[in-house]
């Protein structure tokens, strides 16, 4: 494209779009209807250049234009209690929904290593004696060790807030950095699966895996279907930059990087469920049976907030992503 010849051909339209926004009076109906067709054709010249021939003043200039007429067309738009509800009915669980064969299958990978790891270290003496020496092992693994009094080790409230802390921070690292092709993400993960399989082998090996899985079942359900969901979203993030579908990269890379930030904000909430759970019931004198059915309801809500109200708002047109007014101005792609 000659890009003195577009700006040539439509400089005046540009000019006269300003001129409309510079009004200070009232705009008549025929100044409305010519002020908002002049708004979708610099919407429109915005997304040629920038697609065709890049200009950083040309593009600067447009880009500022076309915000103005937005805010104009479409009225100042202010953030309200509406927008948490939206978010919280629509947005966020139908993010996590259309994420579902990604976060799903790494669940069920990432607890089948968790597993097996368990299994090895819990079956072979000679890998144990690599993580510590014999009498840590047993400080770690003894009725009144540092597994049991890790969860009340802290006030109730500042261990639930740390916990919150460090989960919130994991999950955030999975769904910014799955933009590095998910490798990251994929370290993230092995970390955590690690952590846990070296849990469940000591404490097998010890006996004591009742005991284990009665400390981990009443926040680690939730608690790392949460980190499941943020890596698999992290993944599917990665993915997108090599397969953006029938968008353009950058397109596509700006939608499911607005979703994921959302996610992130949801996520947190669920993190500080699990953080509580893991800072008030976990220690608690509850038995073991009630500690884990607190553990499984809230997972069991948290999966039917998903499928059940996540997917009756993807099946609508919900996607996560912030409305399209809100959006920046693109052209169609071909399918």
């Amino acid at each position: 494209m000659d890009l003195d010849v577009f700006v040539s051909a439509h400089r005046a339209e540009w000019d006269r779009l300003d001129a409309l926004l510079r009004r200070r009076r009232r705009l008549n109906g025929a100044e409305a209807d010519e002020l908002v067709a002049l708004y979708q054709r610099a919407a429109t010249h915005l997304s040629l250049v920038r697609s065709s021939a890049p200009d950083p003043q040309l593009t600067g200039r447009l880009s500022q234009l076309v915000a103005r007429a937005r805010s104009a067309v479409t009225g100042t738009r202010r953030s309200s209690w509406r927008d948490v509800t939206r978010f919280l009915t629509q947005g966020f669980p139908a993010a996590v929904y259309r994420s579902r064969h990604w976060w799903v299958p790494t669940a069920l990978v990432s607890t089948a290593i968790a597993v097996l790891l368990g299994w090895w270290i819990g079956a072979h003496p000679e890998v144990q004696s690599t993580i510590a020496a014999p009498a840590e092992l047993r400080s770690l693994t003894r009725p009144g060790g540092e597994y049991e009094t890790y969860y009340s080790s802290h006030p109730a409230a500042s261990f639930a807030a740390q916990v919150w802390t460090n989960n919130a921070q994991a999950a955030a690292m999975c769904l910014v950095l799955g933009i590095f092709l998910g490798i990251p993400v994929l370290w993230i993960l092995l970390q955590n699966m690690l952590n846990l399989g070296v849990g469940i082998g000591l404490m097998s090996s010890a006996g004591r895996l009742d005991t284990f899985l009665g400390l981990i079942l009443p926040h680690g359900l939730l608690e790392l279907t949460a980190v499941f969901v943020a890596a698999g979203t992290g993944l599917r993030l990665g993915w997108t930059l090599i397969d953006p579908g029938p968008r353009s990269r950058r397109t596509a890379l700006a939608e499911e990087g607005r979703a994921a930030l959302g996610m992130a904000i949801g996520l947190a909430l669920v993190l500080f469920v699990s953080g509580a759970i893991e800072g008030f019931v976990t220690p608690s004198g509850l038995p073991t049976w009630a500690r884990i059915g607190i553990g499984i309801a809230a997972e069991l809500a948290f999966l039917t907030y998903v499928y059940v109200l996540g997917g009756r708002a993807a099946r609508s047109g919900a996607t996560g992503d912030v409305e399209e007014a809100e959006r920046s101005a693109t052209l169609p792609a071909a399918a």
